[in-house]
C-alpha cells in the first residue's frame, strides 16, 4: 500500500499571493494527503477481507472518492511546484518551442491560459502536454477527478478554487490573482515536466 508524505515548499514573499493564503492552502493540501492515505488504508483492508468494488457498494464508493482525494493531492503538488519567488522568463528550449508551435508565442499562450483561468466557476486551469500530438492544450478542469486528459501530462497548473485567492482578493478581482500567479511561474519546473 502506498503511503504519501506531504511535501513542503518555501514560497514566502510571493507578490500578490500572501504568506497567510499559502499557509491555509498548504493545510488544505495536507488534508488531501491525509485522506488519500486513509482511503488507501481502508481499501487495502477491504481487499484483504475479500471484498471488491463489483460486489460491495461501500468499497466502490471508497474507490470513487480516492480519485477526488488523490487528484486533489497531486494537482496541489503540481501547483506549488510550478511557483517560485524568483521567477525567470522562459527564453528558449523545448517548452518554449512547444508553446510557439502550439500558440504562436509565449504571450499568446499566457493570454489564453489566463483567459481560461478567468472563466466563471471554481476549478483548475491546466496546460497539458499531449505527447501523441506533441502539442500543448490549455483546459479548464472543474472537479479534480473529472475532465483529466487521458495520456496527457500536466505542464502548468493553476488552482482557481476560492481558497487560492479569496484571502488576498475579492471574487471580482480573480484576474489580479491570475496576474500574480503568472508572474511567479517557475518555467524551469514546467519544462522539466515534458517527458
Amino acid at each position: 500500500m502506498n503511503v504519501y508524505t506531504p511535501k513542503k515548499w518555501e514560497l514566502s514573499g510571493l507578490q500578490g499571493i500572501s504568506d497567510e493564503t499559502l499557509q491555509i492552502h498548504f493545510g488544505l493540501y495536507e488534508g488531501y494527503v491525509k485522506n488519500t492515505n486513509l482511503l488507501n488504508e481502508h481499501i487495502a483492508a477491504m481487499r484483504a477481507a475479500g471484498k471488491n468494488a463489483g460486489a460491495d457498494p461501500a468499497y466502490a464508493e471508497l474507490v470513487r472518492r480516492l480519485g477526488w482525494e488523490f487528484n486533489g493531492m497531486r494537482l496541489h503538488e503540481y501547483y506549488f511546484d510550478n511557483l517560485t519567488a524568483s521567477p525567470k522568463e522562459l527564453g528558449s528550449g523545448k517548452l518554449h518551442d512547444l508553446i510557439g508551435s502550439s500558440f504562436g508565442s509565449l504571450e499568446n499562450f499566457k493570454k489564453d491560459f489566463a483567459a481560461i483561468g478567468g472563466m466563471r466557476g471554481v476549478g483548475w486551469a491546466i496546460a497539458f502536454h499531449d505527447k501523441h500530438a506533441d502539442a500543448l492544450v490549455n483546459v479548464w478542469i472543474g472537479d479534480h477527478n473529472i475532465n483529466e486528459l487521458a495520456g496527457c501530462e500536466p505542464v502548468l497548473v493553476m488552482d482557481l478554487w476560492e481558497h487560492a485567492f479569496l484571502r488576498d482578493y475579492k471574487p471580482a478581482e480573480k484576474g489580479k490573482y491570475i496576474e500574480s500567479f503568472m508572474a511567479h511561474v517557475d518555467w524551469n519546473v514546467c519544462a522539466s515536466r515534458l517527458k
